[in-house]
């Protein structure tokens, strides 16, 4: 029955006049968002009393306390008081990039399913189905999060953290509210798999993969992901790995989990794929094609 339901929701998306990447501005609200240290530490304490956080409001706070801390040697180009963030949790121009990576692999038919490997909220995820349907393809969608925030980091992420990657814990959010972003938009509801990455992905990824997202924002994370992700990509397959950023490409741009890199420079050492880094706005990810 489940099935049949999820099929009707797919097709009923495929039908809908609307095409084009338009939904991807439409699905969110895209205007810029500036959370000082204050609205962080609010939310962390919101979180856990489990409530939503909604604090975004110190803009003006936070044009103050970037330009001081540029003063006092921040990182060039960054903004380490007051990420802009776009939605809830990415920006406008990461989506772009999801959408037309996505679907090159879908409309060259590559075959395998499309997984996502740290989905959060479930924003990111609701793009990905939400192209599947639109090109009328029954793909599965499997995603993949611990659902109990970000494991502790390790040597190889570096000292000079965020502070919700620092700790464990941080970006933590439940299978309901991935669940109900789905529902929202009329999509059908994917197999969530809850559990940390070392446990889940070895037996539960498909055996065949054409796109995937890897999201895990640590060094351990990533490289895990890349492990198991990597032998399943069928040739021509697309993975997108969010927060890679190239300091010798992008001197300015977002490099504040340094591990990301780390992992992808470890793992591919030998192998004949590329990083190709993409234009981020005030975020960075980057992306590789699997060879034959």
């Amino acid at each position: 029955m489940r099935i049949a339901e999820e099929h009707a929701a797919a097709e009923a998306v495929a039908a809908n006049p609307a095409r084009g990447s338009l939904f991807v501005a439409e699905y969110f609200d895209w205007r810029p968002k500036r959370r000082s240290i204050f609205d962080r530490v609010g939310n962390m304490a919101l979180r856990r009393i489990g409530v939503e956080p909604i604090l975004a409001t110190a803009e003006a706070f936070d044009r103050r306390i970037t330009r001081l801390m540029r003063r006092l040697g921040g990182q060039r180009g960054s903004e380490p008081m007051a990420a802009i963030s776009s939605g809830v949790t990415t920006n406008f121009e990461r989506r772009v990039n999801m959408y037309h990576l996505l679907d090159q692999v879908l409309a060259f038919n590559v075959p395998g399913d499309v997984v996502e490997v740290g989905c959060y909220t479930g924003e990111s995820s609701v793009i990905l189905q939400t192209l599947i349907c639109r090109h009328g393809q029954h793909r599965q969608l499997p995603l993949y999060d611990s659902f109990e925030g970000l494991p502790v980091p390790s040597e190889q992420d570096g000292s000079e953290l965020p502070q919700w990657a620092r700790d464990g814990g941080g970006l933590d959010a439940s299978l309901d509210v991935v669940r109900e972003g789905f529902r929202r938009y009329g999509l059908p509801v994917p197999a969530l798999h809850k559990g940390w990455f070392k446990d889940t992905l070895s037996t539960q990824l498909p055996d065949q993969i054409a796109f995937a997202h890897l999201d895990g924002d640590l060094y351990e994370s990533i490289l895990t992901g890349l492990e198991q992700v990597y032998p399943r990509l069928s040739p021509g397959a697309i993975c997108l790995i969010d927060d890679y950023c190239d300091p010798a490409v992008d001197p300015d741009g977002w490099n504040m989990l340094p591990g990301v890199k780390r992992a992808c420079d470890e793992f591919f050492l030998g192998k004949p794929e590329r990083i190709e880094p993409l234009y981020a706005g005030a975020a960075s990810h980057a992306f590789f094609r699997k060879r034959a």
